[in-house]
């Protein structure tokens, strides 16, 4: 028995190794520290084709912390490997200032590599000309799902936290002018609230503060039956946690998952259930019920940047095999994408559309924007259904002029 068990040891190894051998495929994203979800996305590819070093297939890198003054060193990350002769296919998640421009000159030396940037920072213009393919957040779609989501949870009022520099952002600007017009159209108040810009004098401390103070404030003003959303990760814990003190709704967070605020605004320890979202889900969803918050918290059952990075990598070794074979392949379409990011939620279905500019309507078809369903937590928690929902036509030519 053992000598079988240690013959197919072999087998399997060299089959691992000729496959390997075939091609590489490059992932480079964020530290721990500045994006975990977006490299745990990046290990589980690792566990799943192993790494070039080990005589895998994926070859992981991660750009520097601090992107905006680090771009040249971005750069050379992300075009450095176009230098190994094996490696067909590159995927950056987060896309941070600099991809486009490492995408250029990977396609410069090595027109033949695949270039994917996942949760696309520059505009969709400059991304999806250097790009093979882009995905962001469907802020489209997502305008109008928030708030049809809230008002079948039984709000009437739907609350917008936001500063001016994420308000000059196109897709912020789109975005809430879909969610206001989905209001008129459901009969519920949109309210703009402002809140300190965590990156300006106050900081994160000054930006969570306040949001502690103004919450009470504004469930009183607005009623418990309003729902809230922030365009900041860092006002979200103390959203949350004032939501579940004093009552409020929250659909979903801008970059939406059960780590996003949740561990913090519990005070739970999820170390052990680390990679595991099934096990995070549950930790967190056990805690909402127990502080009588079922049915009110909602999230993404898994992580946005986990599955971002994981269903890019999935679908860019999809394409290459493909490719090696001689057989057709397109990494444009929304169906291929989402089976891919599926593959990473069991339980949880995928949707999007492609970018439309509101202004010229040019619609970019190698630039995706994807969505997950919306999980509401309670005592069972529930999907809304919300991949199936046909989104009106009129969201898709909305500017976010006068916002």
């Amino acid at each position: 028995m053992k000598r079988i068990l240690s013959v197919l040891l072999v087998l399997v190894t060299l089959s691992a190794a000729a496959f390997a051998a075939d091609f590489h495929i490059g992932v480079v994203t964020g530290t721990v520290s500045q994006s975990e979800d977006d490299l745990r996305g990046a290990e589980a590819l690792i566990a799943e084709y192993g790494a070039v070093a080990d005589g895998g297939i994926i070859q992981h890198m991660t750009y520097p912390d601090n992107f905006m003054e680090e771009q040249e060193t971005t750069i050379s990350v992300i075009r450095g490997l176009a230098d190994d002769p094996l490696m067909k296919a590159v995927i950056v998640n987060q896309a941070v200032p600099g991809t486009a421009e490492a995408f250029r000159q990977i396609k410069e030396v090595r027109p033949d590599i695949l270039c994917f940037a996942g949760e696309a920072h520059e505009e969709p213009y400059l991304v999806s000309g250097a790009a093979d393919l882009a995905t962001s957040n469907d802020f489209v779609a997502r305008g109008y799902l928030m708030i049809k989501t809230a008002h079948e949870l039984g709000c009437d009022t739907f609350v917008h936290i936001s500063f001016p520099r994420h308000l000059s952002m196109e897709k912020m600007q789109r975005r809430v002018a879909i969610m206001r017009e989905t209001c008129n159209q459901l009969g519920m108040n949109f309210v703009m609230e402002t809140a300190p810009d965590p990156t300006s004098d106050v900081g994160i401390a000054g930006a969570q503060q306040y949001i502690l103070e103004q919450t009470p404030n504004w469930i009183e003003r607005y009623g418990e039956n309003t729902a809230f959303f922030c365009t900041n990760d860092a006002h979200t814990e103390p959203l949350l946690r004032q939501l579940l003190e004093y009552g409020g709704y929250f659909v979903e967070a801008d970059l939406p998952s059960p780590l996003m605020g949740y561990p913090g605004a519990l005070g739970i320890d999820l170390s052990a259930e680390t990679g595991d979202f099934p096990a995070i889900l549950a930790k967190v969803e056990a805690a909402i019920v127990e502080k009588g918050g079922a049915g009110r918290f909602g999230t993404w059952a898994y992580s946005y940047g986990y599955t971002t990075t994981a269903g890019l990598g999935s679908l860019a070794i999809e394409a290459v095999q493909a490719q090696m074979a001689g057989e057709e392949y397109d990494i444009h379409s929304i169906r291929n994408v989402s089976k891919n990011f599926t593959k990473y939620t069991p339980g949880a279905q995928w949707n999007g559309s492609y970018y439309t500019n509101a202004t010229t309507m040019e619609t970019y078809t190698n630039f995706i924007l994807v969505y997950q369903d919306t999980y509401i937590m309670g005592d069972p928690g529930f999907y809304m259904g919300n991949a199936d929902v046909e989104i009106p036509e009129w969201c898709f030519t909305m500017t976010g002029e006068g916002v």
